[in-house]
């Protein structure tokens, strides 16, 4: 897998400004869905295929998409929504960079689901189509632009280009049957680990979950996340704050399963460890992934989800439009559809997903709250006002490559 640092995107600047007309006169076509009157554009949307290229390495999500999103896309919207697998996020923005390049003004892309980090990388190259969130409806009547989590995507303002899907926050998960009191801090956690030798581990990074457990440790062994709320280049001694951070990790290592000679390559290897009863615990950036495991037997029934005392990392994920997808139309309406107070619902249990909502539950009806309020969450899964009593917020996208980078130096080659 090609994985260009964001920094590098620079580099095609002059690629990319020799892009033709031809492009500038379809993208000005297609802009007026932007503005038009939204039954215009559920009929410019009618028999269009929309391709939604995403991350396809959880059984939940596309089974969601597949059984429950496309067949009701199909039969009120006349849409065919075709889910498109891709290994990662970074796959997606380097085939839209090709693509850009080449000048392909009819790309194969409608729909992307894109992380923080690669959002920004998007928004610099001009690989996203505008300013979209203020035409959908559904956007405008349950989701509050202003909060935090929705007009910044790891610090970056998202500025109308991208639509706010879900919500993720991370958690620990242990079965409570065989270890009933975990460990709720960082140095907690040191102690646990060196108490019993193999049974914990965390995925490689950049995994994004690996990547996010080392970001929990970044917060806790340094002084907490305030430090980092500006750009990573204004630090000047940034290497010498992230030193405890390695210096942690570092100590972990020999206590870990294999003794740290090696790490799951993906979240799915960690929790087939722990499936196993290989490892003690494994971890989520989905809190409701452990009793979506749970029901479908792979897990324990004894499976529960915890926080740690000082806050865990949360964020908001998004869905955007390539600047060149192909059915612009069938785009926006998929991403209503997708951000509809039903479809929220359906995403929320963990029997489709257990993916946390996106919409501002205050401005949904009594009838709306009650369905969500409803949905049963698990025995396994936290309730959501504790989650989001608990929030810590992410890291600004430039510090990613930064620590990933980090971690392969001071720990993998340690």
């Amino acid at each position: 897998m090609r994985k260009f640092p964001i920094a590098a995107f620079g580099t095609l600047a002059l690629a990319l400004s020799a892009c033709s007309s031809e492009e500038a006169g379809n993208a000005k076509d297609a802009d007026s869905l932007l503005t038009d009157d939204w039954n215009v554009v559920q009929d410019a949307a009618k028999g269009q295929e929309v391709n939604m290229y995403m991350w396809g390495g959880s059984d939940n999500i596309n089974d969601y998409l597949d059984e429950w999103v496309a067949p009701r896309m199909k039969e009120e919207y006349g849409i065919e929504l075709k889910r498109v697998p891709m290994n990662d996020a970074q796959d997606i923005i380097n085939q839209l960079l090709d693509e850009k390049v080449a000048g392909k003004t009819d790309g194969s892309m409608d729909i992307v689901w894109i992380n923080g980090e690669n959002f920004k990388a998007a928004k610099e190259n001009g690989l996203l189509w505008g300013d979209f969130t203020g035409q959908l409806p559904n956007f405008n009547d349950y989701v509050d632009a202003e909060a935090p989590e929705v007009s910044e995507d790891f610090g970056e303002p998202v500025e109308g280009l991208e639509a706010p899907w879900g919500k993720a926050q991370f958690v620990l998960v242990h079965d409570e049957n065989e270890f009933g009191n975990p460990p709720r801090s960082m140095s907690e956690l040191a102690e646990w680990v060196k108490q019993n030798p193999g049974q914990f581990t965390y995925p490689a990074p950049p995994d994004f979950t690996g990547s996010a457990f080392v970001r929990q440790v970044l917060y806790e062994t340094t002084g907490g996340h305030e430090q980092y709320r500006q750009p990573a280049a204004d630090i000047e001694d940034l290497e010498e704050r992230l030193e405890p951070m390695w210096q942690y990790l570092n100590s972990i290592e020999p206590y870990l399963w294999r003794e740290g000679a090696t790490y799951p390559e993906s979240l799915a290897k960690q929790d087939q460890l722990f499936a196993s009863g290989e490892i003690g615990m494994t971890m989520s950036y989905d809190p409701a992934l452990a009793a979506s495991e749970v029901l479908k037997g792979r897990f324990p029934q004894s499976t529960r989800t915890y926080l740690l005392d000082g806050g865990t990392l949360s964020n908001t994920h998004f869905l955007s439009i390539p600047f060149n997808a192909s059915d612009k139309a069938g785009a926006l309406i998929a991403i209503n559809e997708l951000m509809s107070p039903a479809a929220q619902t359906a995403k929320l249990s963990p029997e489709n997903w257990g993916d946390l909502t996106a919409l501002d539950l205050e401005k949904l009806s009594p009838e709306q709250q009650q369905a969500m309020n409803e949905v049963d969450l698990g025995e396994a899964t936290l309730s959501i006002e504790e989650l989001e009593q608990n929030r810590l917020p992410e890291l600004s996208s430039d510090y990613i490559d930064i620590i990933e980078e980090g971690w392969t130096e001071h720990v993998a080659k340690d």
